[in-house]
């Protein structure tokens, strides 16, 4: 039989790690009737509550159940490749526990890897539920990366994905430490199957995406798949000497013909601190892609376990 490996992030997710065995085992009967065995594997990502205690009580029902806890708390992108790197299945899934990836889709998509796609990802076409300005500043990431990165980045796209035992592989071979998993997969590349679908709200908890948090995660992802913010510091500096090698000529040329070098020092003051902005603007820009490189030549792991079930 063929093994379906299911990849379930956790952090602070108690009450809703019961659900979504129960809504994954309603398609359970679908995955025997294929043929396909299946797992769970839920990646505790260092919650404060009583998440593994939940998952401890599955597994004592269910032995297909499996727990990896981290010793703190790693991030998603972390937990999803302790997944990934923990799956024995020859197909993969990563799924929310807050059952906003819906588990009856899973049939659609198994039907569409046995068509000879070798991943099938999923899109949300509609933000209900969100803040409108959470939405706008997400709609505006997708189009600038559109157009800075040669990386494909679907709009609306979510980490719900089914993957053959090759896509895997091919994620796991790139062990960076800085990740941005929405980019991992357009960069692998394969023929990949899009679903979509409305969007659907969290059955309980809160979600631990702020809107800082997802700013942040934004520019983890523009300075992982593009380099045009540091072009933009590069034209930035050419721009200013231009202008200033006109403006030098321009003293000059007022000088001789006026003789009155002095007038206008509080626009002179304005563009010093205009320029002065703009530069340490560009050395931040510098800065954060040399910090970038410094974690990654750390050579620190990703994450740390421990407890494994």
């Amino acid at each position: 039989m063929s093994l379906l490996s299911a990849i379930v992030p956790c952090y602070n997710e108690e009450e809703n790690v019961e659900l979504f065995y129960s809504e994954f085992m309603k398609n359970a009967s679908f995955l025997e009737e294929k043929g396909i065995d299946w797992e769970l594997l839920y990646i505790d990502d260092g919650s404060r509550d009583k998440t593994v205690a939940e998952v401890k009580k599955l597994r004592e029902k269910d032995e297909r159940v499996h727990l990896v806890s981290f010793s703190r708390n790693f991030g998603k992108e972390a937990a999803m490749y302790a997944g990934l790197q923990k799956a024995k299945g020859d197909y993969v899934v990563i799924m929310d526990a807050d059952l906003q990836d819906p588990p009856s889709l899973l049939p659609e998509m198994i039907g569409y890897i046995e068509q000879g796609y070798d991943s099938v990802a999923t899109r949300r076409v509609s933000r209900k539920g969100e803040p409108p300005v959470r939405s706008f500043f997400a709609r505006c990431f997708y189009k600038l990366m559109h157009k800075i990165s040669k990386t494909e980045m679907m709009d609306g796209a979510r980490d719900y994905r089914l993957m053959t035992r090759q896509v895997v592989d091919a994620i796991l071979s790139m062990c960076e430490y800085n990740r941005f998993t929405k980019g991992i997969f357009g960069w692998v590349g394969y023929e990949t199957k899009w679903l979509e679908y409305e969007n659907i709200e969290r059955v309980k908890g809160e979600t631990k995406w702020n809107f800082w948090k997802l700013l942040l995660y934004s520019f983890e992802g523009i300075m992982a798949f593009s380099t045009m913010p540091l072009m933009i510091a590069s034209l930035c500096g050419v721009l200013f000497c231009v202008v200033a090698f006109l403006m030098i000529i321009f003293v000059i040329v007022r000088k001789m013909l006026f003789g009155d070098p002095v007038a206008g020092w509080p626009s002179l003051v304005c563009i010093i601190l205009l320029t002065s902005g703009i530069q340490f603007f560009c050395i931040g820009i510098v800065g954060q892609y040399l910090a970038k490189t410094y974690m990654e030549v750390k050579n620190r792991p990703i994450y740390l376990v421990k407890e494994e079930l």
